[in-house]
């Protein structure tokens, strides 16, 4: 088995996920299609030499049904011979399609591939995949869960509780977000992976401030969950929380040997894999385990890797990540996150790859881990080394 190795990745500028938003017109196909282009054509390669496009996609209803990697394949113009499917692992889609991708390389099963996501919840609004009076759960889920499981707001609200995190610590890691966000955006670190020119990502707050964070309302009160919950204490804002949002993101990966056959430099290699489950109410802290079993798996510790990307989905996913992976957050997220760049839910594990590749190169490092949360408490990790 040989290596698999990343040889370009770019995104989209990140747009409001509301009408009116920068993307907003865009047909989601269209929009994933854009990028497809603009990544081979970045490359310099024939999309005739793609063996597989895998895709995530989180609401996959609407428009964003029908596998709609393959109809936007065909809307980048590939040829009709480059398949394509689509994956769901919610928030983490794209990750996954990464995983697949590269593990399809060093498996030897493609020698060519390309890991990408997309999500336009302007247009296909979360959780309208879910039939009303429907239960995506099925009985025995629910007999098994007897009291009932929660929306990730809640599980947010649960977790700030757990790891004994103030309103205070989470908007003050929101505020660093948009302030990283927002310099380096006037730095110009985000110029190579946004692949059009003269649009940013459109809900950075260059001008927040903690008090005006400290300002905004608990957005998941319920009195009902208040009686289940009593010692919630109501910290998650939508200044604290990630943005709604409409966005792709695409990565191109290899085998080294293609990539030498082809001219073309590899810029980091794929080092180790891992997924972990966790409990499902809690939901968003499976990226504990998942990083303690990649750097297992990896031969790696904590303090080997230079830069981490996890997803921002809720400010004390980080937190309560950090506390117990001992991470130094002054490498995490150092472009700013999700809270700040937003979060179209299936193009974030390829955005996060891609803004990981960057910075590890605009950095001189070496190892960079990603991992994000999935809802049904699941989380992927990823380590990637620069090359």
């Amino acid at each position: 088995m040989g290596d698999a190795v990343i040889v370009e990745a770019v995104r989209t500028p990140i747009g409001k996920g509301k009408p009116g938003g920068g993307l907003h017109e865009e047909h989601p196909v269209d929009l994933l299609a854009r990028t497809l282009k603009s990544l081979v054509e970045r490359a310099g390669i024939d999309p005739a030499l793609v063996d597989d496009v895998v895709g995530g996609v989180v609401t996959q209803v609407g428009e964003q049904a029908v596998n709609l990697t393959r109809s936007a394949v065909l809307a980048a113009g590939f040829p009709e011979t480059v398949p394509a499917t689509t994956v769901d692992r919610q928030c983490g889609s794209s990750q996954q399609a990464i995983h697949f991708a590269a593990q399809g390389v060093i498996s030897g099963a493609y020698d060519v591939a390309i890991a990408c996501g997309v999500e336009s919840m302007s247009r296909v609004p979360m959780g309208s995949s879910v039939l009303p009076g429907s239960n995506p759960y099925g009985p025995s889920v629910s007999a098994r869960y007897p009291d009932g499981l929660v929306g990730q707001g809640i599980s947010a609200e649960l977790i700030a509780t757990r790891w004994k995190l103030d309103r205070e610590q989470l908007d003050a890691f929101a505020y660093e977000s948009h302030r990283r966000a927002a310099k380096a955006w006037e730095g110009g670190e985000f110029d190579r992976e946004v692949a059009w020119t003269g649009q940013r990502d459109e809900t950075v707050r260059p001008n927040t401030t903690p008090e005006v964070l400290a300002g905004l309302k608990p957005a998941y009160y319920t009195p009902a969950y208040e009686e289940r919950f009593p010692d919630i204490g109501w910290r998650i804002t939508a200044g604290n929380a990630s943005p709604i949002n409409d966005g792709a993101a695409a990565v191109l990966i290899m085998s080294a040997e293609a990539a030498a056959r082809l001219g073309l430099r590899p810029r980091a290699r794929f080092h180790s894999f891992a997924l972990a489950g966790d409990d499902p109410l809690l939901m968003l802290t499976a990226v504990i385990p998942a990083t303690e079993k990649v750097l297992g798996r990896a031969g790696l510790s904590i303090s080997d890797i230079d830069l981490f990307e996890v997803n921002e989905a809720f400010a004390p996913v980080v937190l309560s990540w950090a506390h117990d992976t001992g991470a130094d957050l002054e490498k995490v997220n150092v472009r700013g996150g999700a809270i700040a760049i937003g979060h179209p839910l299936g193009a974030s594990g390829a955005r996060l790859m891609t803004t990981l590749l960057h910075a590890l190169e605009d950095r001189d490092a070496r190892f960079g881990l990603q991992t994000m949360c999935e809802a049904g408490g699941l989380a992927n990790a990823t380590i990637i080394e620069r090359v």
